[in-house]
């Protein structure tokens, strides 16, 4: 009993997924028109940029706890 509803729910997992899959590929978006006029090299630029300051910020603080530690 048991090994016949097996059977029968993989072959309808297997019907299913098929059928969606071949559903999917054939009215696939296209996005490529929108995504092609964005142009993010000035947002990288900018967020390496934050990430330099806070970096240099943190070097910074690193260095004068180390400078107060040679005052002590």
């Amino acid at each position: 009993m048991i090994k016949k509803i097996g059977k029968k729910s993989v072959a309808a997992v297997f019907f299913t997924s098929a059928i969606s899959a071949n559903a999917f590929a054939a009215g696939s978006w296209d996005y490529s028109t929108l995504t092609s006029s964005v142009d993010f090299s000035t947002i990288s630029v900018g967020v390496l940029a934050v990430a330099a300051l806070l970096a240099a910020v943190y070097a910074g603080i690193k260095g004068a706890k180390i400078v107060l530690a040679f005052l002590r």
